[in-house]
């Protein structure tokens, strides 16, 4: 069964839109079928923002595995000077994130790439956050993590939200094994954000 981090060029289109609020800011995303949380905002992503969006993440800003765009068109809307690179693997969602960047009036702060994990990102940056593609596997996920490693600044924070019950103890013990400082600095509904410093 075909997955959202897959290709699949034979899925037929189903074009929707949603809407969402986050801490009092209104948004509106345009979705389709055959990409992460077509239907609305999932839980994880909503904790990742009302966590982080109003907080200091620099002005350099990675949104590794961005789907349709949420997470980062939303941190790029609370903050003009932010600029984030939006980066996925699914062709469709990035189409999407297009749409949603123009649609939510921050196209100017995005760049929106295709890359599989790292692999046409050459630049680095102060923070790069990510609602991880759990059903890709560790393989993926754990790449994704280490790979942040070389695309931060010194200081530089990589801040993801998972589940307990999809490994979240493990996933901080790995990543306390590569960055100099790993917090949980909220949970909910089984949803861990954390926050790993190099």
């Amino acid at each position: 069964m075909p997955q959202y981090f897959d290709n699949n060029e034979l899925l037929a289109h189903e074009d929707r839109t949603y809407a969402f609020t986050i801490l009092g800011k209104g948004f509106t995303l345009r979705s389709d079928a055959g990409v992460f949380s077509k239907d609305g905002l999932d839980d994880g992503s909503r904790l990742l923002l009302e966590t982080i969006a109003k907080t200091d993440l620099g002005t350099s800003i990675l949104d590794l595995g961005c789907g349709i765009g949420p997470i980062g068109l939303v941190l790029a809307s609370f903050d003009p000077s932010r600029h984030v690179t939006m980066t996925d693997v699914n062709l469709r969602a990035l189409e999407k994130a297009r749409e949603n960047a123009e649609l939510n009036g921050v196209s100017n702060q995005v760049s929106i790439i295709e890359s599989d994990i790292y692999s046409n990102i050459h630049a680095s940056f102060t923070c790069i956050v990510t609602n991880p593609p759990i059903r890709a596997g560790k393989k993926v996920t754990y790449a994704m993590y280490a790979g942040a490693v070389d695309h931060l600044h010194e200081g530089g924070r990589l801040i993801l939200v998972i589940r307990k019950q999809q490994g979240a103890a493990s996933c901080q013990r790995y990543l306390e094994t590569i960055f100099s400082k790993v917090e949980v600095v909220a949970q909910h509904k089984g949803f861990r954000i954390l926050i790993a410093t190099k």
